[in-house]
C-alpha cells in the first residue's frame, strides 16, 4: 500500500520518498498538492518560488506525468539520472521566451554548474502525476547534472517539428540525490532566505560544497520482468507496437525482414553496437543477425561477438522457453546475446534466463516503444515513414 498523505495535512507534511500526496476535492488548482507542500506555483512543469526577474530562485519543483511521447522526461531510478524536457513545446516562439521562465531557469542553472558556483543553484524537487486526479508522487531532491554526463551533454538545445513548423526545446539532465526524506523545516529555511542549516540534507550540502554526486540508485528486487513490465503501458506505444507488428505480419519477407528492424533497434539502443550481419543462415532455417559490440575507445577497443534473436507477434502472445532456449544454444564463449520482441517474454523463459546467468539481453515491446520515443519517433505517421524508408515491401 503506498504511504499517502493526506491533502488536509500537506502544509506540515516531510517529504518522502515514493510517497503518494493527495489533491483537494475541488476542481481547480486551489486542490494542487505540490504548492502546498512547497509553496511555490501550482500550475506547469516548473513551479518556481523566487524573482524570475532578478534570477533569484529559493526552490523549484519539477512536474512530470513520465508518458507524454513528445517529451518522454524519465526517471532511471536504477542510476538516479532524470532526463527533463523545457517549456518551450509551440513554434514561432524563442527558446527562452516561454511565459513560465522554465527554459531561463535551466539555462541559469545550468550555467552556474558549469563555472561552479552552486550556491546560486536552487534546489530542485521532482513530482510525477499519480494518475488519480491531481494527487502525485514524490520523486526526490535533485541537482543539475550527472557524474557521468559532461557540461556539453547535460542540456542541449534540441530542434522539433510540429505542424511542418520547427523550433527548439531544452533537454536537460538532473542527478536525484540520496535523500529519503526532506524535513518541512528545510523547506521553511528555504523560503527565510538561508537553505544552508542543519535542516538542509546532507547529501545536498556536500554537492553544493564540492559538487560531489551522490545519488539515489536502486537495485531491482525483482530478477525478471513481470509480462506488465514488459508490454506498452500507454496508448500510444500500443499504437506504435501494434502498427510494426502488422507492418511485418504483412511483409513480403515476412519475419525476415522483421529481423532487419530488431537488428536497427539494438544498434539505436546502444551506439556501441558497430556493426551486424543478417546474412549468415542457422541450420535450423533462421537468419537472425551476428555482430560486435566496441568497448572502449578507438584506439585501444575491443570487439565482444553477440547473437541476436528476434520475434515479430501479438503483443498477447508471449515468446517462452523453446525460443529463447534457441538464442542462448548459439552463444559461444565471451559472446552475449540480444533477444528482440514485440510482445513478451514469458515468467518462466525469464526467471531461466537470470538464474542459470545466461548473458541475454532482453528487448520487449515497451522498450521498442522507449527506443522509438528517444529517437524522435513517437507518432504512427512517423514511424509508418521510418518503416517505408529502412524496410520497404518492394
Amino acid at each position: 500500500m503506498d504511504n499517502i498523505i493526506k491533502f488536509e495535512a500537506l502544509t506540515n507534511s516531510d517529504l518522502i520518498v515514493d510517497a503518494l500526496y493527495e489533491g483537494g476535492p475541488q476542481d481547480n488548482v486551489a486542490a494542487d498538492p505540490i504548492s502546498k507542500l512547497l509553496k511555490c506555483e501550482n500550475m506547469g512543469g516548473f513551479r518556481i518560488s523566487g524573482s524570475k526577474t532578478k534570477n533569484i530562485f529559493k526552490l523549484c519543483a519539477l512536474y512530470t506525468d513520465l508518458i507524454n511521447a513528445d517529451w518522454p522526461d524519465m526517471i532511471e531510478k536504477e542510476t538516479g539520472k532524470f532526463i527533463y524536457y523545457g517549456d518551450n513545446r509551440i513554434p514561432g516562439r524563442d527558446l527562452h521566451n516561454t511565459p513560465k521562465g522554465g527554459n531561463r531557469l535551466l539555462k541559469f542553472v545550468f550555467d552556474k554548474l558549469h563555472i561552479g558556483n552552486r550556491k546560486e543553484i536552487p534546489p530542485f524537487f521532482i513530482f510525477s502525476k499519480s494518475g488519480r486526479r491531481r494527487d502525485v508522487f514524490f520523486q526526490g531532491l535533485a541537482v543539475p547534472g550527472h557524474p557521468d554526463i559532461n557540461e556539453y551533454e547535460d542540456l542541449v538545445a534540441i530542434w522539433k517539428l510540429k505542424d511542418g513548423k520547427r523550433f527548439q526545446n531544452y533537454k536537460s539532465l538532473f542527478t536525484i540525490l540520496d535523500v529519503p526524506t526532506i524535513r518541512q523545516s528545510w523547506i521553511s529555511d528555504i523560503h527565510a532566505g538561508n537553505p544552508f542549516t542543519n535542516n538542509a540534507p546532507d547529501a545536498w550540502i556536500k554537492w553544493i560544497n564540492n559538487g560531489a554526486y551522490k545519488a539515489l540508485t536502486a537495485e531491482r528486487s525483482l530478477e525478471y520482468r513481470t509480462k506488465l513490465e514488459q508490454i506498452p503501458s500507454t496508448p500510444s506505444r500500443v499504437s506504435i507496437i501494434n502498427t510494426i507488428t502488422e507492418y511485418f505480419k504483412s511483409h513480403p519477407r515476412g519475419e525476415y525482414a522483421f529481423e532487419e528492424c530488431a537488428a536497427l533497434l539494438a544498434k539505436m539502443m546502444d551506439s556501441n553496437i558497430v556493426n551486424y550481419d543478417l546474412t549468415r543462415p542457422w541450420r535450423d532455417g533462421g537468419r537472425d543477425a551476428i555482430g560486435k559490440y566496441k568497448i572502449g575507445l578507438n584506439q585501444n577497443a575491443i570487439y565482444v561477438d553477440f547473437a541476436l534473436e528476434a520475434k515479430c507477434k501479438y503483443i498477447t502472445y508471449g515468446s517462452g522457453i523453446k525460443e529463447t532456449s534457441r538464442l542462448i544454444s548459439r552463444l559461444k564463449h565471451r559472446q552475449f546475446g540480444i533477444f528482440v520482441t514485440t510482445s513478451y517474454v514469458s515468467q518462466q523463459a525469464y526467471e531461466e534466463i537470470k538464474v542459470d546467468d545466461h548473458p541475454v539481453v532482453i528487448i520487449s515491446a515497451d522498450d521498442i516503444g522507449a527506443i522509438l520515443e528517444l529517437h524522435g519517433i513517437r507518432t504512427v505517421p512517423t514511424l509508418n515513414k521510418w518503416l517505408e524508408t529502412n524496410f520497404p515491401k518492394y
